[in-house]
C-alpha cells in the first residue's frame, strides 16, 4: 500500500508545482498578446498618418526672380549715333502657377544735316514691347499646362503703329535634364494691328487703319547650359493670320548669356522679326544684333 500511494503523493506535488509554472506563462502570453495588439494599432496609426499626409497637396514657397538688362554704344567721328537698349524680365513661380512678364525698348539716334548745314541727332529707330504669360500645370507626371499670352509693341519706324495679341491654349514640357529643356505650345488667339501713316497723308485726311483677325500661335523655347557659366536659349514664336490676307508675324531669338560675376551676367543676341504684309517701301524682315549687361535679383 505504500508501494501505491508513493507514486500518488509524487504526481499530487508534481501537479501542485506545475500549476503556478502554467499560470506565469499564460500571464506572460497575456502580455504578448496585448502587446503586439498595441503594436498592431500603431502601425495603423502610422498608415493612417501617411495616407493623410498624402491626401494634403505640398506646399511649395513662392519663388520671385527679376533681371535687367543694358546696353549702350556711342559712336563718334564720320559717324555720330547712340543706342540704347534696356528691359526687365520678372518671373513668379507658386505650386502649380508659373508666370512671366517681359519688357524690352530700343531707342537709336544718328546725326543727321538739314538743309541750312546744321547738324543734329534725329531719331532713327524707337519702339518697345511688353510680353506677359502664365501657366497653369494640369498634369504634374507628364507636364502638361494651360496658357494665357499677351504681348503689345510699339514701333514708331515699322508699318505698323502698333500691334497686339491674345492668346490661350495647351503645352508641355517636352523633355527636361540636368542641363536642357524644352517647352512648347499651342493655341488660337486674337491679333490686332494698327497701321503707321505719314504726316502726309495725315494731312490729306487719312487715319490708321485697324486690322483685327483671328490667329494660331505656335510657340518654343530650348534651353541648354553649355556650361556651369554659359547658356544657350533659342525661342521661336509664330502667329499666324487664319484669314487669308492678312498679316502674320514670326519672330526667333537666339542668345547666349555668360556669367561674369554672381549677379552680373553678359549676353549676346540675336533677334529675327517677319512681318508677311508691310508697306511697299518697307522691308518683311527686322533683325537685331544686340549685347547687353544683365543684372539678377
Amino acid at each position: 500500500m505504500f508501494r501505491i500511494a508513493l507514486p500518488l503523493i509524487s504526481l499530487t506535488f508534481i501537479s501542485l508545482l506545475s500549476t503556478p509554472i502554467a499560470a506565469k506563462g499564460y500571464s506572460k502570453s497575456s502580455k504578448a498578446i496585448k502587446s503586439n495588439h498595441a503594436s498592431i494599432a500603431t502601425t495603423a496609426d502610422i498608415l493612417s498618418s501617411l495616407e493623410k499626409a498624402q491626401q494634403q497637396p505640398v506646399k511649395v514657397a513662392p519663388i520671385f526672380s527679376a533681371s535687367a538688362q543694358l546696353g549702350f554704344l556711342y559712336l563718334t567721328g564720320n559717324t555720330r549715333s547712340a543706342d540704347m537698349k534696356a528691359g526687365v524680365d520678372f518671373r513668379f513661380e507658386k505650386n502649380l502657377w508659373r508666370s512671366l512678364v517681359s519688357f524690352d525698348s530700343l531707342i537709336k539716334k544718328t546725326e543727321s544735316t538739314d538743309s541750312e548745314g546744321d547738324k543734329n541727332f534725329e531719331t532713327t529707330d524707337n519702339k518697345w514691347s511688353i510680353v506677359t504669360q502664365t501657366n497653369y500645370t494640369i498634369n504634374t507626371a507628364k507636364r502638361n499646362y494651360l496658357y494665357g499670352n499677351l504681348s503689345y509693341e510699339d514701333n514708331r519706324f515699322s508699318s505698323f503703329k502698333s500691334q497686339a495679341s491674345l492668346s490661350t491654349g495647351w503645352g508641355r514640357r517636352w523633355f527636361e535634364t540636368s542641363k536642357a529643356s524644352l517647352d512648347a505650345d499651342i493655341g488660337p488667339g486674337f491679333k490686332r494691328d494698327v497701321t503707321r501713316i505719314s504726316q502726309e497723308e495725315l494731312d490729306n485726311g487719312l487715319h490708321s487703319e485697324t486690322r483685327d483677325t483671328l490667329m494660331l500661335q505656335a510657340q518654343a523655347l530650348y534651353i541648354r547650359k553649355i556650361n556651369e557659366h554659359i547658356e544657350f536659349k533659342q525661342l521661336v514664336i509664330a502667329k499666324h493670320a487664319i484669314e487669308k490676307g492678312e498679316n502674320s508675324l514670326y519672330k526667333t531669338e537666339t542668345s547666349i548669356t555668360s556669367k561674369l560675376i554672381d549677379s552680373l551676367q553678359i549676353k549676346l543676341s540675336f533677334i529675327i522679326d517677319y512681318n508677311s504684309k508691310v508697306d511697299d517701301e518697307k522691308e518683311n524682315t527686322d533683325t537685331q544684333t544686340a549685347a547687353v549687361l544683365v543684372y539678377s535679383f
